[in-house]
Protein backbone atom coordinates (compact mmCIF):
# COMPACT_ATOMS: atom_id res chain seq x y z
CA UNK A 1 0.00 0.00 0.00
CA UNK A 2 2.87 2.32 0.89
CA UNK A 3 4.77 1.68 -2.29
CA UNK A 4 1.56 2.25 -4.62
CA UNK A 5 1.01 5.75 -2.93
CA UNK A 6 4.63 6.60 -3.48
CA UNK A 7 4.44 5.55 -6.94
CA UNK A 8 1.53 7.52 -7.28
CA UNK A 9 2.77 10.82 -5.78
CA UNK A 10 5.98 10.23 -7.93
CA UNK A 11 3.46 10.48 -11.22
CA UNK A 12 2.08 13.58 -9.95
CA UNK A 13 4.51 15.83 -9.56
CA UNK A 14 6.22 15.12 -12.45
CA UNK A 15 3.32 15.69 -13.99
CA UNK A 16 2.95 18.78 -12.21
CA UNK A 17 6.27 19.64 -13.51
CA UNK A 18 5.69 19.16 -16.89
CA UNK A 19 2.65 21.17 -16.40
CA UNK A 20 4.59 24.05 -15.44
CA UNK A 21 7.06 23.72 -17.82
CA UNK A 22 4.76 23.55 -20.45
CA UNK A 23 2.93 26.74 -19.32
CA UNK A 24 6.07 28.79 -19.83
CA UNK A 25 7.79 27.31 -22.68
CA UNK A 26 4.71 26.10 -25.28
CA UNK A 27 2.62 28.31 -27.14
CA UNK A 28 -0.38 26.37 -27.25
CA UNK A 29 -0.91 26.05 -23.58
CA UNK A 30 -4.34 24.56 -23.21
CA UNK A 31 -4.17 21.46 -25.20
CA UNK A 32 -0.69 20.78 -23.28
CA UNK A 33 -2.79 21.03 -19.98
CA UNK A 34 -5.86 18.79 -21.17
CA UNK A 35 -3.48 16.30 -22.44
CA UNK A 36 -1.44 16.19 -19.45
CA UNK A 37 -4.65 16.15 -17.16
CA UNK A 38 -5.49 13.33 -18.72
CA UNK A 39 -2.53 11.36 -18.69
CA UNK A 40 -2.50 12.10 -14.66
CA UNK A 41 -6.09 10.65 -14.40
CA UNK A 42 -5.05 7.67 -16.17
CA UNK A 43 -1.93 7.29 -13.89
CA UNK A 44 -3.70 7.52 -11.10
CA UNK A 45 -6.34 5.04 -12.08
CA UNK A 46 -4.18 2.47 -12.73
CA UNK A 47 -2.34 2.83 -9.17
CA UNK A 48 -6.16 2.09 -7.68
CA UNK A 49 -6.96 -0.60 -9.92
CA UNK A 50 -3.22 -1.85 -8.38
CA UNK A 51 -3.80 -0.92 -4.61
CA UNK A 52 -7.43 -2.45 -5.06
CA UNK A 53 -5.96 -6.22 -6.80
CA UNK A 54 -3.21 -6.29 -3.85
CA UNK A 55 -6.06 -5.34 -1.00
CA UNK A 56 -8.31 -8.29 -2.32
CA UNK A 57 -5.46 -11.21 -2.20
CA UNK A 58 -4.47 -10.19 1.09
CA UNK A 59 -7.98 -10.84 2.22
CA UNK A 60 -8.35 -13.67 0.64
CA UNK A 61 -4.68 -15.09 2.01
CA UNK A 62 -5.50 -17.00 5.90
CA UNK A 63 -4.54 -14.65 8.80
CA UNK A 64 -1.66 -16.24 10.53
CA UNK A 65 -1.87 -15.44 13.96
CA UNK A 66 1.04 -16.35 17.24
CA UNK A 67 -1.09 -16.95 19.41
CA UNK A 68 0.72 -17.14 22.89
CA UNK A 69 1.25 -21.24 23.46
CA UNK A 70 -0.89 -22.48 26.22
CA UNK A 71 -0.29 -25.54 28.47
CA UNK A 72 -0.76 -28.60 26.62
CA UNK A 73 0.33 -31.69 26.78
CA UNK A 74 1.17 -33.86 23.62
CA UNK A 75 1.10 -36.57 23.61
CA UNK A 76 3.94 -40.00 23.20
CA UNK A 77 3.97 -38.01 19.94
CA UNK A 78 3.12 -36.20 23.12
CA UNK A 79 5.06 -35.63 27.02
CA UNK A 80 6.35 -39.49 26.69
CA UNK A 81 8.09 -38.76 23.70
CA UNK A 82 8.87 -35.04 24.95
CA UNK A 83 11.00 -36.89 27.89
CA UNK A 84 12.76 -39.24 25.41
CA UNK A 85 13.48 -36.38 23.62
CA UNK A 86 14.93 -34.63 26.43
CA UNK A 87 17.18 -37.26 27.22
CA UNK A 88 18.07 -38.37 24.23
CA UNK A 89 19.47 -34.83 23.30
CA UNK A 90 21.26 -34.48 26.68
CA UNK A 91 22.99 -38.16 26.58
CA UNK A 92 23.61 -38.06 22.93
CA UNK A 93 23.72 -34.18 22.00
CA UNK A 94 23.63 -33.91 18.24
CA UNK A 95 25.62 -31.49 16.37
CA UNK A 96 23.86 -27.82 15.28
CA UNK A 97 25.30 -24.76 13.96
CA UNK A 98 26.58 -24.20 17.20
CA UNK A 99 27.94 -27.82 18.34
CA UNK A 100 29.03 -28.26 14.56
CA UNK A 101 31.19 -25.47 14.50
CA UNK A 102 32.48 -24.78 18.28
CA UNK A 103 33.52 -27.86 20.66
CA UNK A 104 33.07 -28.19 23.57
CA UNK A 105 29.49 -26.73 23.50
CA UNK A 106 27.80 -26.91 27.11
CA UNK A 107 24.09 -27.22 27.77
CA UNK A 108 22.49 -27.74 30.83
CA UNK A 109 19.25 -28.91 31.74
CA UNK A 110 17.83 -29.20 35.33
CA UNK A 111 15.45 -30.97 37.00
CA UNK A 112 14.02 -30.82 40.59
CA UNK A 113 11.07 -31.88 42.99
CA UNK A 114 9.03 -30.99 45.76
CA UNK A 115 7.26 -34.10 48.05
CA UNK A 116 5.11 -34.85 50.88
CA UNK A 117 4.47 -38.06 52.77
CA UNK A 118 2.40 -39.34 55.71
CA UNK A 119 2.03 -42.67 56.32
CA UNK A 120 0.57 -44.85 59.35
CA UNK A 121 3.63 -47.09 59.52
CA UNK A 122 4.65 -46.86 63.52
CA UNK A 123 7.29 -44.47 63.74
CA UNK A 124 7.54 -42.86 60.88
CA UNK A 125 7.72 -39.18 60.16
CA UNK A 126 4.94 -37.02 57.94
CA UNK A 127 5.89 -33.83 56.14
CA UNK A 128 7.23 -31.90 53.10
CA UNK A 129 10.95 -32.67 51.77
CA UNK A 130 13.29 -31.05 49.44
CA UNK A 131 13.43 -34.20 47.07
CA UNK A 132 16.01 -33.81 44.42
CA UNK A 133 17.97 -30.57 42.12
CA UNK A 134 19.42 -32.46 39.23
CA UNK A 135 21.39 -31.04 37.05
CA UNK A 136 22.44 -32.62 33.11
CA UNK A 137 25.65 -31.35 31.66
CA UNK A 138 26.15 -32.06 27.84
CA UNK A 139 28.37 -31.05 25.84
CA UNK A 140 30.05 -32.33 22.08
CA UNK A 141 33.39 -32.62 22.22
CA UNK A 142 33.78 -33.28 18.22
CA UNK A 143 31.19 -34.18 15.57
CA UNK A 144 31.44 -38.39 16.95
CA UNK A 145 32.74 -37.41 20.19
CA UNK A 146 30.17 -36.05 23.65
CA UNK A 147 30.35 -35.77 27.36
CA UNK A 148 27.24 -36.04 29.24
CA UNK A 149 26.94 -35.42 33.12
CA UNK A 150 24.12 -36.00 35.46
CA UNK A 151 24.88 -34.20 39.21
CA UNK A 152 22.22 -34.46 41.84
CA UNK A 153 22.00 -32.42 45.22
CA UNK A 154 19.82 -34.70 47.85
CA UNK A 155 18.37 -33.33 51.28
CA UNK A 156 19.95 -34.98 54.35
CA UNK A 157 19.09 -34.58 57.57
CA UNK A 158 21.50 -31.79 58.55
CA UNK A 159 22.82 -31.07 54.91
CA UNK A 160 22.85 -31.71 50.65
CA UNK A 161 24.57 -34.31 49.68
CA UNK A 162 26.30 -34.46 46.13
CA UNK A 163 26.40 -37.24 43.82
CA UNK A 164 27.43 -37.71 40.41
CA UNK A 165 24.62 -40.75 39.36
CA UNK A 166 26.23 -40.16 35.58
CA UNK A 167 29.31 -39.42 33.70
CA UNK A 168 29.58 -40.69 30.30
CA UNK A 169 32.32 -39.85 27.59
CA UNK A 170 30.58 -41.50 24.10
CA UNK A 171 32.58 -42.55 20.81
CA UNK A 172 29.23 -42.90 17.97
CA UNK A 173 31.06 -44.66 14.98
CA UNK A 174 27.35 -45.12 13.79
CA UNK A 175 23.82 -45.72 14.43
CA UNK A 176 25.48 -49.81 14.86
CA UNK A 177 28.25 -48.75 17.19
CA UNK A 178 28.41 -46.42 19.62
CA UNK A 179 30.90 -46.72 22.59
CA UNK A 180 30.94 -45.17 25.92
CA UNK A 181 33.04 -45.22 29.41
CA UNK A 182 32.79 -43.91 32.90
CA UNK A 183 29.78 -44.65 35.15
CA UNK A 184 26.14 -44.83 33.84
CA UNK A 185 22.75 -46.54 34.71
CA UNK A 186 22.69 -50.43 34.09
CA UNK A 187 20.92 -51.56 31.41
CA UNK A 188 19.22 -54.34 33.16
CA UNK A 189 15.86 -53.37 32.33
CA UNK A 190 13.55 -50.77 30.29
CA UNK A 191 12.87 -48.49 33.69
CA UNK A 192 16.49 -47.70 34.74
CA UNK A 193 17.46 -46.29 30.98
CA UNK A 194 14.19 -44.45 30.15
CA UNK A 195 13.56 -42.66 33.66
CA UNK A 196 16.82 -40.93 35.41
CA UNK A 197 17.06 -38.93 38.77
CA UNK A 198 14.37 -36.25 37.18
CA UNK A 199 11.29 -37.63 38.36
CA UNK A 200 9.39 -34.99 36.02
CA UNK A 201 10.69 -37.70 33.41
CA UNK A 202 8.27 -40.29 34.47
CA UNK A 203 4.44 -40.73 35.43
CA UNK A 204 4.97 -41.86 39.01
CA UNK A 205 6.15 -40.19 42.46
CA UNK A 206 8.23 -43.36 43.06
CA UNK A 207 10.30 -46.44 40.81
CA UNK A 208 9.43 -49.55 41.38
CA UNK A 209 10.50 -51.32 44.02
CA UNK A 210 12.60 -53.67 41.85
CA UNK A 211 14.86 -50.68 40.47
CA UNK A 212 14.72 -48.09 43.26
CA UNK A 213 17.60 -45.60 43.50
CA UNK A 214 19.60 -46.91 46.66
CA UNK A 215 18.21 -50.29 46.50
CA UNK A 216 19.67 -53.73 46.58
CA UNK A 217 17.67 -55.83 44.62
CA UNK A 218 19.33 -55.13 41.31
CA UNK A 219 22.42 -53.21 40.77
CA UNK A 220 21.07 -49.46 39.37
CA UNK A 221 24.60 -48.11 38.85
CA UNK A 222 27.35 -49.46 36.57
CA UNK A 223 31.04 -48.34 35.63
CA UNK A 224 32.87 -49.44 33.39
CA UNK A 225 32.26 -49.54 29.58
CA UNK A 226 29.43 -49.97 27.00
CA UNK A 227 28.70 -50.41 23.87
CA UNK A 228 25.04 -49.83 21.93
CA UNK A 229 23.26 -49.67 18.55
CA UNK A 230 20.76 -51.26 16.61
CA UNK A 231 21.24 -54.35 14.48
CA UNK A 232 19.85 -54.54 11.13
CA UNK A 233 16.73 -56.17 11.39
CA UNK A 234 14.17 -54.36 9.32
CA UNK A 235 10.87 -53.61 10.85
CA UNK A 236 11.62 -55.37 13.83
CA UNK A 237 13.84 -52.74 15.12
CA UNK A 238 16.31 -54.82 16.78
CA UNK A 239 18.98 -52.79 19.23
CA UNK A 240 21.68 -54.24 21.71
CA UNK A 241 23.10 -52.97 24.87
CA UNK A 242 26.66 -54.62 26.06
CA UNK A 243 29.02 -53.70 29.18
CA UNK A 244 31.66 -54.67 30.58
CA UNK A 245 33.00 -52.91 33.98
CA UNK A 246 33.06 -52.85 37.91
CA UNK A 247 29.74 -53.80 39.12
CA UNK A 248 28.78 -54.07 42.48
CA UNK A 249 30.63 -52.45 45.38
CA UNK A 250 31.38 -53.40 48.66
CA UNK A 251 28.08 -51.65 49.55
CA UNK A 252 25.80 -53.50 47.23
CA UNK A 253 23.53 -50.54 46.64
CA UNK A 254 26.05 -48.58 44.76
CA UNK A 255 28.98 -49.46 42.01
CA UNK A 256 32.41 -50.03 42.26
CA UNK A 257 33.71 -46.61 41.33
CA UNK A 258 37.13 -47.02 42.40
CA UNK A 259 37.89 -49.88 41.25
CA UNK A 260 36.77 -53.70 41.80
CA UNK A 261 36.49 -54.88 44.87
CA UNK A 262 37.34 -58.55 43.79
CA UNK A 263 39.17 -57.92 40.86
CA UNK A 264 36.36 -59.90 38.66
CA UNK A 265 34.67 -57.85 36.27
CA UNK A 266 30.82 -57.71 36.17
CA UNK A 267 29.22 -57.54 32.80
CA UNK A 268 25.56 -56.97 31.44
CA UNK A 269 24.13 -57.66 28.08
CA UNK A 270 20.37 -55.96 26.75
CA UNK A 271 18.37 -57.08 23.31
CA UNK A 272 15.62 -55.51 22.57
CA UNK A 273 13.16 -54.85 19.67
CA UNK A 274 11.34 -51.83 18.86
CA UNK A 275 8.95 -52.81 15.48
CA UNK A 276 8.22 -49.78 13.77
CA UNK A 277 4.65 -51.04 12.70
CA UNK A 278 3.75 -50.33 16.93
CA UNK A 279 4.86 -46.71 17.70
CA UNK A 280 6.23 -46.77 21.09
CA UNK A 281 5.99 -50.35 21.90
CA UNK A 282 9.04 -52.40 23.08
CA UNK A 283 9.93 -55.87 24.33
CA UNK A 284 13.40 -57.56 25.42
CA UNK A 285 15.67 -59.00 27.81
CA UNK A 286 19.21 -58.78 29.66
CA UNK A 287 21.70 -60.99 31.64
CA UNK A 288 23.74 -59.26 34.20
CA UNK A 289 26.84 -61.41 36.13
CA UNK A 290 28.82 -60.19 38.74
CA UNK A 291 30.78 -61.65 41.68
CA UNK A 292 30.28 -59.79 44.72
CA UNK A 293 32.31 -59.54 48.00
CA UNK A 294 30.08 -57.46 50.57
CA UNK A 295 31.82 -55.32 53.34
CA UNK A 296 32.08 -55.67 56.21
CA UNK A 297 34.05 -58.87 55.73
CA UNK A 298 31.19 -61.86 56.93
CA UNK A 299 32.97 -65.09 58.34
CA UNK A 300 35.19 -67.13 56.49
CA UNK A 301 34.84 -63.97 53.68
CA UNK A 302 32.63 -65.54 51.61
CA UNK A 303 31.82 -64.10 48.03
CA UNK A 304 28.07 -64.67 46.37
CA UNK A 305 28.00 -65.32 42.53
CA UNK A 306 25.43 -63.56 41.21
CA UNK A 307 23.10 -64.30 37.78
CA UNK A 308 20.27 -61.50 36.79
CA UNK A 309 17.91 -62.28 34.17
CA UNK A 310 15.29 -59.86 33.41
CA UNK A 311 12.66 -59.06 30.91
CA UNK A 312 10.91 -56.01 29.79
CA UNK A 313 7.28 -55.80 27.89
CA UNK A 314 6.20 -51.77 27.06
CA UNK A 315 3.88 -49.72 25.37
CA UNK A 316 5.15 -46.42 25.99
CA UNK A 317 2.19 -44.30 24.83
CA UNK A 318 0.08 -41.75 26.99
CA UNK A 319 -3.23 -43.60 25.82
CA UNK A 320 -2.53 -46.07 27.13
CA UNK A 321 1.09 -46.56 29.02
CA UNK A 322 1.75 -49.90 30.00
CA UNK A 323 5.15 -51.04 31.56
CA UNK A 324 5.54 -54.20 33.04
CA UNK A 325 8.95 -55.60 34.01
CA UNK A 326 10.27 -58.96 35.66
CA UNK A 327 13.42 -59.78 37.13
CA UNK A 328 14.73 -63.46 38.74
CA UNK A 329 18.19 -62.62 40.72
CA UNK A 330 20.28 -66.03 41.18
CA UNK A 331 22.99 -65.84 43.91
CA UNK A 332 25.52 -68.97 45.28
CA UNK A 333 27.33 -69.05 48.46
CA UNK A 334 31.04 -69.94 46.60
CA UNK A 335 31.98 -70.99 50.30
CA UNK A 336 29.02 -73.06 51.08
CA UNK A 337 27.71 -73.50 47.39
CA UNK A 338 23.81 -72.88 48.78
CA UNK A 339 21.75 -71.85 45.84
CA UNK A 340 18.75 -69.25 46.23
CA UNK A 341 16.47 -67.51 43.57
CA UNK A 342 14.49 -64.40 44.39
CA UNK A 343 11.88 -62.73 41.64
CA UNK A 344 10.30 -59.45 41.52
CA UNK A 345 8.01 -57.94 38.95
CA UNK A 346 5.80 -54.84 38.45
CA UNK A 347 2.80 -54.03 36.05
CA UNK A 348 1.83 -50.10 35.35
CA UNK A 349 -1.11 -48.94 33.33
CA UNK A 350 -1.58 -45.13 32.65
CA UNK A 351 -3.69 -43.40 30.43
CA UNK A 352 -4.15 -39.54 29.23
CA UNK A 353 -7.56 -38.23 29.83
CA UNK A 354 -8.66 -36.39 26.90
CA UNK A 355 -10.10 -33.71 28.67
CA UNK A 356 -9.12 -30.69 29.71
CA UNK A 357 -6.18 -30.14 27.17
CA UNK A 358 -5.16 -33.93 28.35
CA UNK A 359 -3.34 -32.66 31.91
CA UNK A 360 -5.06 -35.71 33.81
CA UNK A 361 -3.23 -38.87 33.56
CA UNK A 362 -4.30 -41.60 36.35
CA UNK A 363 -2.50 -44.34 36.59
CA UNK A 364 -1.90 -47.65 39.07
CA UNK A 365 1.18 -49.96 39.43
CA UNK A 366 1.30 -53.50 41.78
CA UNK A 367 4.26 -55.22 42.54
CA UNK A 368 5.82 -57.86 43.58
CA UNK A 369 9.36 -59.33 45.32
CA UNK A 370 9.93 -62.44 46.92
CA UNK A 371 13.00 -63.24 49.32
CA UNK A 372 13.58 -66.50 49.96
CA UNK A 373 13.97 -67.27 53.93
CA UNK A 374 17.28 -69.08 53.13
CA UNK A 375 18.70 -66.32 50.32
CA UNK A 376 22.55 -65.89 50.97
CA UNK A 377 23.03 -62.96 50.52
CA UNK A 378 19.22 -60.54 50.83
CA UNK A 379 18.71 -62.42 53.96
CA UNK A 380 21.95 -60.92 55.59
CA UNK A 381 21.41 -58.35 58.33
CA UNK A 382 23.21 -55.44 56.43
CA UNK A 383 22.10 -56.66 52.82
CA UNK A 384 19.06 -57.51 53.26
CA UNK A 385 15.77 -56.88 50.78
CA UNK A 386 12.26 -57.27 52.28
CA UNK A 387 9.52 -58.97 50.54
CA UNK A 388 6.96 -56.40 49.21
CA UNK A 389 2.88 -57.14 47.76
CA UNK A 390 1.38 -54.06 47.01
CA UNK A 391 -0.76 -51.39 44.71
CA UNK A 392 0.08 -48.30 44.20
CA UNK A 393 -2.60 -45.91 42.68
CA UNK A 394 -2.54 -42.11 42.11
CA UNK A 395 -3.21 -39.31 39.61
CA UNK A 396 -0.91 -37.03 37.55
CA UNK A 397 -1.51 -33.16 36.27
CA UNK A 398 0.90 -31.35 34.22
CA UNK A 399 0.35 -27.98 34.84
CA UNK A 400 2.39 -26.39 32.37
CA UNK A 401 4.61 -28.84 29.45
CA UNK A 402 7.35 -28.56 31.96
CA UNK A 403 5.75 -29.00 35.50
CA UNK A 404 3.26 -31.98 36.91
CA UNK A 405 1.42 -32.38 40.22
CA UNK A 406 1.14 -36.17 40.98
CA UNK A 407 -1.25 -37.08 43.63
CA UNK A 408 -0.19 -40.99 44.89
CA UNK A 409 -1.49 -44.07 47.48
CA UNK A 410 0.47 -46.67 48.32
CA UNK A 411 -0.61 -49.98 50.27
CA UNK A 412 2.41 -52.38 51.03
CA UNK A 413 2.42 -55.50 53.24
CA UNK A 414 6.24 -56.75 53.74
CA UNK A 415 6.87 -59.86 55.87
CA UNK A 416 4.42 -61.76 57.40
CA UNK A 417 4.91 -60.44 60.68
CA UNK A 418 5.35 -57.03 59.49
CA UNK A 419 2.00 -54.75 59.64
CA UNK A 420 0.52 -53.49 56.44
CA UNK A 421 1.39 -49.88 55.64
CA UNK A 422 -0.87 -47.03 53.82
CA UNK A 423 0.24 -43.67 52.82
CA UNK A 424 -0.46 -40.77 50.75
CA UNK A 425 2.16 -39.25 48.46
CA UNK A 426 2.07 -35.82 46.82
CA UNK A 427 4.72 -34.25 44.55
CA UNK A 428 5.63 -31.32 42.40
CA UNK A 429 8.34 -32.18 39.56
CA UNK A 430 9.51 -29.94 36.96
CA UNK A 431 12.48 -29.40 34.45
CA UNK A 432 14.14 -26.39 33.90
Amino acid sequence: MKTSRRISTVFILVAATAVARAQTTEPNQSDVVKALLMRIDKLEQRVAELEASKTTASAGAPAQHHEPQEAQIPSTEGRQSMAAQIHEHDEHPQGGAVAENHFPSLQIRGFGDVDFAATDERGSHSGFNMGQVVLHLASPLSKKVAYFGEVSFTAQPTAYAVDVERSIIRYDHNDYFKLSFGRYHTPINYWNTAFHHGLWLQTTISRPEMIRFGGRFQPVHFFGMLAEGNIPSGSLGLGYEVGLGNGRAGVISRAGDFGDVNNNRAWVARLFARPTGLQGFQFGGAIYRDKISPTPALPGDPTFGEWISSAQLVWAKETPEFISEFANVHHRNNLTGHISDSQAFYAQLAYRLPWQQKKWKPYSRFEYTHIPVTEPLFSLADFRVQDLVGPTVGVRYDITDFAAFKLEYRHTKRGPKDPEVNGVFVQTSFTF
